[in-house]
């Protein structure tokens, strides 16, 4: 209930317009964000990159209506992406993209937008010696992100996929996916969905997480396994037993598990952060609350304090 709650508060224009005018809530969001800019998002970057982990950047936006706004953020991300190289960041950082965020609901010509301006920020990333991954948003949107994904996978072959274990098509995307050359980030996913198409129950998403798992780990791609779940964890860990150690990683976000983050990149594995940064980061510091009751009681007490 209150997972679902929180879900549909992040897609509230009123609850927005409440929380983002609380002075209290803007240092609690630091936990999971980095920052407003391009200097914060590469300070952080270098702070993570300094212990040995790696890092995925997320320029927050999702739900642009307008081709200004998107055209912005494809600028965003070019100036972000020329930093990176300037300061030798960029063989070990690379860039995640909301294609809602760069026009794929716009009303007309929407697809063929988006695909233009992931195609000018795939540019950008190969001029600095990294690539990209597109971030997957709500199951509306999954066939045209791949169909999006393929055509920028002709010129780009390192553009990276997500795939969101709830959903019950996944595993036979799994499958399409899991061929040489193809970097797949697995995660959970974070949106509202309806029963039709998702997993509602906790331990059917899990069994269906495993399940791609190992439709990835057994093929010639490059799985990503996006999770902070401890036993998920293991279990990517044994399946991995006979892949060598630089054709897979771990990821997890900014601000959760960060000592976890550290025990893996330690042990020789590539661990991977999802450091997002900017200041439209309602929508993904509510979906973050709404994935573990640990964040709501983090939120709350850190509240309270401030209070």
């Amino acid at each position: 209930m209150l997972r679902s709650t929180l879900l549909a508060a992040s897609r509230s224009g009123a609850v927005r317009g409440l929380v983002e005018r609380t002075p209290l809530t803007r240092p609690v969001v630091k936990r999971f964000i980095s920052g407003d800019d391009t200097a914060a998002a590469v300070a952080t970057t270098g702070e993570v990159l300094a212990d040995g982990r790696y890092v995925t950047l997320d320029h927050l936006g999702e739900d642009t209506r307008d081709a200004e706004q998107a055209s912005g953020t494809v600028e965003a991300y070019e100036v972000l992406l020329r930093r990176l190289a300037e300061v030798g960041y960029a063989d070990r950082a690379e860039v995640s993209v909301k294609l809602s965020a760069v026009g794929q609901f716009l009303p007309k010509d929407g697809e063929k937008i988006a695909l233009e301006n992931a195609r000018r920020i795939c540019v950008a990333a190969d001029a600095a010696g990294t690539t990209v991954t597109l971030d997957m948003e709500d199951h509306t949107t999954t066939d045209s992100t791949l169909d999006i994904l393929r055509e920028l996978r002709v010129d780009f072959p390192r553009v990276g996929a997500v795939l969101q274990a709830y959903l019950k098509r996944t595993e036979q995307d799994c499958r399409d996916l899991a061929h040489a050359g193809s970097r797949v980030r697995l995660c959970k996913g974070a949106y509202k969905e309806p029963a039709a198409v998702a997993f509602q129950d906790k331990t059917e998403v899990d069994r269906s997480y495993v399940r791609c798992l190992k439709v990835l780990m057994a093929g010639a791609g490059y799985p990503m396994v996006a999770s902070h779940d401890p036993r998920l964890i293991a279990i990517a860990h044994d399946l991995a037993a006979h892949r060598a150690p630089d054709t897979y990683e771990y990821q997890m976000l900014f601000g959760i598990r960060p000592e976890e983050q550290r025990r893996l990149a330690a042990e020789g594995n590539r661990m991977r952060v999802y450091v997002p940064y900017g200041d439209e980061w309602y929508g993904y510091f509510m979906r973050r609350l709404a994935e573990r009751p640990a964040n709501v009681a983090f939120f709350l007490r850190a509240l309270i304090t401030r209070g």
